[in-house]
């Protein structure tokens, strides 16, 4: 599901759908749960989970479903392996923590998020990524 995925990309012809209700069950991977979240608007996430209405790519991304709709399938191929291995250049501390931490503080208040963080980041001072990416040693650079 898209709602699980860390980014979204899209390519224009792609639409999704929210299809349990097709097949005689609940969503049970948390779309139900994260979608509103992301949407901001209960009653179309309503009509997406009870109707399972296609979704265009155009409509996901006005919304916030997705981050990019490109032309086809083989340049949303291309921007999706550019994004990661953008991404894979970073810290894996830095990388698992802001994920971690993105994910925590959309059910928190702002004031947990931020404590959360320096409690994290107190914890991840103690190896080296912080001090290979600040002395630029070259290590994280992007791509």
């Amino acid at each position: 599901a898209v709602v699980s995925t860390q980014s979204g990309h899209y390519a224009g012809e792609c639409y999704m759908q929210v299809k349990e209700v097709d097949i005689g069950i609940v969503a049970d991977v948390g779309t139900i749960q994260r979608l509103p979240k992301i949407v901001g608007n209960q009653s179309l996430v309503n009509e997406y989970c009870l109707t399972a209405r296609k979704i265009s790519s155009d409509e996901a991304a006005r919304v916030g479903i997705v981050s990019r709709v490109l032309v086809d399938k083989e340049s949303m191929i291309e921007e999706a392996v550019a994004l990661a291995a953008q991404i894979a250049s970073k810290s894996p501390v830095a990388v698992q923590g802001t994920k971690s931490n993105l994910v925590y503080s959309r059910d928190h208040t702002v004031q947990e998020g931020l404590d959360r963080v320096a409690l994290w980041n107190s914890a991840m001072l103690l190896g080296g990524d912080p001090i290979v990416a600040m002395s630029g040693a070259g290590e994280f650079e992007d791509p």
